[in-house]
């Protein structure tokens, strides 16, 4: 099992997890549009959760990291990946996502973000408040792409796929939609 990212801030988040869990693995620095320039062998399974693949702005950018993951996946491995659903989001295009609330031994963390769409993109501003004694805000901008299942599926089929199947929130408990894909 190897961890992996793009960002250093996630890398030492996630050293830190592990660290305090006790679990030990490699983490390494790489982007997943270019897997194999990182790793020589090829994975039995490809994990991508948190809404990662939207950003991918541009559907070739998109094809470029399905391919990469897909290209790294051994025969008969598969690929996780949790998204959005913004099959149901482009419907509305709502301006915001709704507050989470997390209590804490020390008080709360409260986050929340703000969408302005421009077609299928978004800029996301997250506003992360933390009350644990001393009030802490802190302020994220991005931009992301929002990708509809049917376009997920088709570059999955087209890169090797031979299966995707989508579970989602009221079936696995997860709150993001999750696409299984079998090579």
């Amino acid at each position: 099992m190897t961890a992996s990212d793009i960002s250093d801030g996630e890398l030492a988040e996630a050293r830190g997890r592990a660290a305090k869990n006790n679990v030990q693995l490699p983490f390494v620095k790489t982007d997943f549009c270019a897997l194999s320039e990182t790793f020589r062998e090829p994975f039995d399974v490809v994990i991508c959760m948190d809404n990662a693949l939207p950003h991918m702005l541009t559907k070739s950018a998109l094809e470029a990291a399905i391919k990469s993951i897909t290209n790294q996946i051994t025969d008969g491995g598969m690929f996780v990946a949790s998204i959005r659903d913004y099959d149901a989001l482009l419907m509305d295009k709502p301006p915001y996502s709704p507050p989470y609330i997390h209590k804490t031994d020390k008080g709360q963390r409260v986050s929340f973000q703000t969408w302005v769409w421009d077609g299928e993109h978004y800029k996301l501003t997250q506003y992360i408040i933390d009350d644990e004694g001393t009030l802490q805000i802190s302020k994220f901008d991005c931009e992301y792409r929002a990708i509809r299942r049917e376009e997920l599926t088709s570059l999955l089929v087209a890169n090797g796929c031979r299966e995707v199947v989508w579970k989602f929130p009221e079936e696995t408990g997860f709150y993001q939609p999750i696409v299984i894909a079998k090579k």
